[in-house]
């Protein structure tokens, strides 16, 4: 029964990161992975979506050539076989850097296989049973598949299967309108397939803003996308070598026969089968990890890092999670999770960066708001750069004069919200970034004209 310090199960984001730390520390640490090292953002998250991401952009900007002044020879074609080839290197040598990192760890012992608990401190992996006083799970999630009518009697998609593509879908449809359904709605459609988005509410990522989700929609229309809105009862069924997807919509036909489903109808965790229950470790009502604001479960000793715990569902906030632990347990330094700022983009063309309150979370506040609001049409960059659709805006408390949160819908917008997000960390004055001067030709350089324009939000 090998004895260690810690066992961290799972090589995502969180992770690797604290087993090398904890081993740096003087700990004997083993890591459990039972397949692939890097978890959801270098296998089927982030590292191969924005590869196709950027491949799309090449097609879709060679194809606006002309509006450039530069000529090309010929239609503009893509070769999906290479597009996967070029996905499948970036994530191949990523996650082989990782594991040659964490074998050749000094302190670290890697197992490979499933890990199940048997006791609070005792996990089997294959024929070992593994002990330790401190347990830090990073099991991370997958794709949902709802009990939908049919689903189970065609061969639909998940996002971790549509990577698994090196043809061009005839006709793509996507059911869920949220922001994984966006991203491979738009990459593919520039890719050259027909795309329908089949969405059960009234509109777009419903958790953003009216607007911000009516200027979404219209941009990925404006590239021939096709939506169904106010899908209440979704079903599939065979027809001939397509896919019927039935949409109980209020307009157009009743079904959307496609080449190709794919589910983007949200995430689960992969809490199912490591054995908690034998381990005493407690579950929400969806199977989330339940944690306290420093990321421990309610046993003394077991801590959840990441995607399982239900405390944030990115990369960012996976490896925020490492700090916060390591924060804690090796330097005496009391890091909370209550202390992060929600951010996150959405990684359509053009991409959206939010950070903090939305308008509508702004207005439940009750607090007295103020409002900055500058179209990408009137922001240099974006002019130059050809590239003017959607808007930026910005939230401040009147009283307090911290920045609430903001949004920005443009060319550059994922990284020009930063300068928001480092601000509101600050717990600064809005005025600060007010009289920054920033670099001109920037996206960001317009932050500050456009909080000299705040106005009060109306009712």
């Amino acid at each position: 029964m090998p004895a260690f310090d810690a066992i961290v199960v799972g090589a995502g984001q969180a992770g690797p990161s604290l087993a090398v730390r904890l081993a740096g520390a003087g700990m004997s640490v083993a890591l459990v992975e039972r397949k692939l090292f890097g978890g959801t953002c270098v296998n089927t998250g982030c590292m191969p979506t924005k590869t196709l991401v950027a491949s799309a952009y090449a097609a879709h900007l060679a194809r606006r050539a002309a509006d450039y002044g530069v000529v090309l020879q010929g239609e503009v074609g893509v070769d999906m076989a290479r597009v996967k080839a070029r996905q499948d290197k970036v994530v191949t040598d990523a996650r082989g850097n990782l594991e040659t990192w964490l074998r050749g760890a000094k302190g670290v012992t890697v197992f490979q296989g499933h890990a199940r608990f048997e006791s609070p401190t005792e996990l089997r992996v294959g024929d070992d049973v593994l002990t330790a006083p401190r347990i830090f799970i990073n099991v991370g999630g997958r794709a949902l598949v709802p009990d939908m009518p049919g689903v189970n009697e065609v061969d639909y998609l998940t996002n971790t299967s549509m990577l698994a593509l090196d043809v061009l879908p005839r006709h793509l449809v996507i059911v869920g309108g949220s922001y994984i359904g966006l991203e491979f709605a738009q990459m593919y459609r520039r890719f050259g397939a027909q795309v329908t988005v089949v969405e059960k509410g009234p509109r777009l990522i419903g958790r953003e803003d009216a607007d911000v989700s009516d200027a979404i929609r219209e941009i990925l229309e404006g590239e021939g996308i096709a939506f169904r809105l106010k899908a209440e009862c979704i079903s599939f069924r065979q027809h001939g070598p397509d896919i019927a997807v039935g949409v109980d919509c209020e307009n157009g036909e009743p079904e959307v026969l496609g080449s190709h489903a794919l589910l983007a109808v949200g995430r689960k965790p992969n809490t199912d089968d490591l054995g908690l229950d034998k381990a005493g470790v407690t579950l929400d009502p969806r199977g989330y990890i339940v944690v306290d604001d420093q990321l421990r479960t309610n046993v003394e000793g077991i801590w959840a890092m990441g995607d399982c715990n239900g405390k944030g569902a990115f990369t960012h906030t996976a490896y925020n999670d490492f700090e916060i632990v390591a924060a804690n347990l090796l330097d005496d330094d009391p890091r909370r999770v209550s202390d992060r700022i929600s951010a996150y983009a959405l990684y359509t063309d053009p991409p959206l960066g939010r950070v903090g309150m939305s308008e509508t979370e702004a207005r439940a506040s009750g607090r007295k708001v103020l409002a900055g609001t500058r179209p990408m049409s009137r922001v240099g960059r974006a002019v130059e750069k050809g590239e003017t659709q959607g808007f930026m805006r910005i939230l401040v408390d009147a009283d307090s004069r911290e920045i609430l949160g903001a949004s920005i819908l443009g060319t550059s917008g994922d990284e020009a919200i930063h300068a928001v997000l480092d601000l509101m960390y600050a717990k600064a004055p809005y005025s600060v970034l007010q009289r920054a001067v920033h670099i001109h030709p920037t996206v960001a350089e317009l932050i500050p004209t456009m909080l000299g324009e705040l106005k009060p939000l109306r009712a």
